[in-house]
């Protein structure tokens, strides 16, 4: 079932993230966050951006994809900078391409003009989920984060929407 995020549901939230920034590389965080520190970002922009979570009857919250702004200036309001977290046990089980699907078309119900997505290279299961949903890749910041002992790239995907925001 994929539902909009609850204050309740931060805990596992940090905890899904807490994987990925004390294990991988994906995320560039080096300290786990709180899920107060969490709550409060997902607080603060909840009412422009969509924050979703996909939860399983028996585990709980197992992954969640959320949106926030990409650039501060006013005429960037409508492209959105997202993100996606899965549980490390609950890999290709559909979470994903569950949570994604929804959150798009939430964007897009909002008057998003575009999505913005990040990914730390190499990632080739990313790079092809992104390329399924119809993303398109628009650059590549060479050497853009030092961590677990090496320099990694990152390759930047837009989603476009159709529409005129006004």
């Amino acid at each position: 079932m994929i539902r909009d995020a609850r204050s309740e549901d931060f805990v596992r939230i940090a905890a899904i993230t807490n994987h990925y920034i004390e294990t991988t590389s994906i995320h560039f965080g080096y300290e786990p966050v709180s899920p107060d520190h969490l709550r409060a970002q997902w607080d603060a922009g909840r009412e422009r951006y969509p924050y979703l979570v996909a939860v399983d009857d028996q585990a709980g919250v197992v992954g969640y994809a959320k949106a926030g702004t990409w650039r501060e200036r006013d005429a960037y309001r409508w492209t959105t900078e997202i993100g996606l977290y899965v549980d490390a046990g609950q890999h290709r089980r559909g979470v994903g391409r569950a949570l994604y699907q929804e959150l798009l078309r939430e964007l897009s119900s909002r008057g998003f003009r575009s999505a913005i997505a990040g990914i730390t290279l190499p990632n080739d299961p990313s790079r092809a989920f992104h390329l399924a949903f119809g993303f398109a890749s628009v650059g590549t910041v060479r050497d853009a984060g030092y961590k677990r002992g090496n320099w990694h790239d990152v390759e930047f995907f837009q989603h476009r929407f159709a529409g005129d925001p006004g």
